[in-house]
């Protein structure tokens, strides 16, 4: 299987594992504008659970800040949900189906490393991508570049990037084939206050276009008034979501 697939998500003819799933056995209903659907997801590596059992519906439109100390499942369940990590137990649903070969060119994945050549340009990283996702528009790749406040005719190697030109970059390939969902992985990681907040920026604006955005992030105070929820986890559950920046009380 092409690395693509495995480390950056895939198109629909190199995807073809289904998530273990069947809507219509959940018992539940779920409103039209729900997006992802999570019943009973459980995710072990080894005797390890790294997400225990985690039930959750989320809609559209929305952004979704996923917080939690270190360990507590926050990147697996994004990893799940963008297909690179397949369930151990439960069901998924996005946009109301189980095949993610169906849906995956609609989810768009920022991992916490920036997933781009460093030997490449922006422009050339870009034009890769857009090849294996079967996008055939040659002005796509410099839109969406100059949508995340690049040059596109930059033609110094992806290495040689700042770490907030690196972000954009790699958000810029996340939004590349136009998906409906984004799902990010510190994107203000090791960057300074004016790259987290254009950073910010540029969320608010995909989020304008409808998209629904899942940001895990230990620097959660940069979307407070931003978020339209704050998703707290802890030892691989969700305690609580909360419409406030306020972490909930510990139970006793």
């Amino acid at each position: 299987m092409h690395t693509f697939c495995t480390e950056y998500g895939c198109n629909a003819e190199t995807r073809s594992t289904p998530l273990p799933v069947d809507s219509s056995s959940s018992g539940t209903s779920a409103p039209a504008d729900t997006v992802v659907l999570i019943t009973g997801l459980v995710k072990q590596f080894g005797r390890f659970a790294a997400v225990r059992g985690v039930t959750a519906e989320f809609v559209s439109g929305k952004l979704y800040a996923i917080l939690g100390d270190n360990g507590a499942g926050k990147t697996t369940l994004l990893r799940t949900l963008a297909g690179l990590s397949q369930p151990t137990r439960g069901q998924i649903s996005i946009f109301g189906v189980a095949n993610f070969r169906q849906v995956c060119h609609q989810i768009g994945y920022m991992a916490h490393s920036s997933l781009l050549y460093d030997e490449m340009s922006g422009m050339e990283n870009l034009t890769y991508f857009a090849r294996l996702y079967g996008i055939n528009d040659p002005s796509r790749c410099a839109t969406v570049i100059r949508g995340v406040g690049l040059d596109p005719n930059l033609s110094r190697p992806v290495g040689q990037y700042s770490q907030g030109m690196r972000q954009r970059m790699s958000l810029a390939r996340a939004l590349l084939a136009d998906p409906r969902i984004l799902l990010l992985d510190e994107p203000f990681s090791n960057v300074d206050v004016r790259s987290a907040t254009d950073m910010v920026r540029l969320l608010l604006e995909a989020r304008a276009q409808d998209k629904t955005i899942f940001v895990v992030t230990h620097q959660a105070s940069l979307l407070e008034g931003v978020a339209d929820e704050f998703v707290w986890m802890e030892a691989g559950r969700i305690i609580a979501r909360t419409r406030d920046f306020k972490r909930p009380e510990p139970v006793a």
